[in-house]
């Protein structure tokens, strides 16, 4: 009996990778060792933040070839992208990117301006064989409104016209007065389904650094959800909820497993 015939047994259904957990700093050997042990649950893994830039250059590129052997993409964080826009410096952060090998690049406006077009961007990547994800939503200015989340759909919609791959609702890491979470954690609901309504689970990703927004964005959407900003070591926990195996999930009609009759 192996695990994976158990499962089946239950009534758990085999699922593609659907979660995009992120790197913020790991040792090369501990982000192996994950790797090793979740590779098969990752759709992206994300280098998160700027710390790839200023750890030593050869354990990035170790972790980063680590992914790659794993067959597992990966995507650097936005924050990165929006300083080398503002610092003038795009072409070479691109070239760097390319450089060590990540397979995309996350775009935003979270924190600084953004001047250029999407196409530009998207043109200046796809030279160098860089994908594009972008990441909708203010970093500061709190959590979404109805006429704010219409505006973000509008800039998707350019985006993915350019050529971008998939949108990322920001969260942040703690998903507290930031996109769809206000300052006590609460989800809307209602604005998480206007996205989902305008691109589809399959393009959009919604940050879910924190169990709360991890457990109530799968509650709410079903285990079709993409979720990214989940640390490494919360991946299992999030796989378990998504697949109705987690005490808190199995009551829920849309997680619980189905048997066979």
């Amino acid at each position: 009996m192996r695990t994976r015939d158990y499962l089946a047994l239950l009534g758990v259904p085999e699922l593609p990778p659907r979660t995009c957990p992120f790197d913020p700093g790991y040792d090369p050997g501990t982000l192996e060792g994950h790797l090793e042990q979740s590779a098969h649950l990752m759709a992206e893994l994300k280098i998160s933040m700027a710390c790839w830039l200023v750890a030593d250059e050869d354990a990035t590129r170790r972790k980063i070839a680590a992914a790659r052997a794993y067959g597992v993409p990966t995507v650097t964080g936005g924050g990165p992208f929006e300083i080398a826009v503002a610092q003038g410096v795009l072409p070479d952060y691109l070239d760097l990117c390319a450089d060590v090998g990540v397979s995309t690049i996350e775009c935003g406006r979270g924190f600084t301006d953004m001047p250029l077009a999407p196409d530009e961007v998207v043109a200046a990547a796809r030279e160098r064989g860089l994908g594009v994800e972008v990441e909708l939503g203010s970093k500061h200015a709190g959590a979404f409104g109805a006429a704010e989340v219409e505006e973000l759909i509008a800039e998707g919609r350019a985006w993915l016209q350019a050529g971008a791959e998939r949108l990322v609702v920001e969260a942040r890491e703690s998903a507290r007065d930031v996109g769809l979470f206000d300052d006590h954690g609460g989800f809307d609901t209602a604005l998480a389904d206007r996205f989902a309504d305008a691109f589809a689970l399959d393009t959009v990703i919604f940050e879910a650094p924190s169990k709360w927004s991890q457990f109530r964005l799968l509650d709410h959407f079903g285990p079709a959800v993409r979720l990214s900003n989940v640390r490494l070591e919360e991946l299992l926990r999030v796989e378990i909820y998504r697949r109705g195996l987690h005490s808190d999930a199995f009551g829920n009609p849309a997680l619980r497993p189905r048997t066979q009759a």
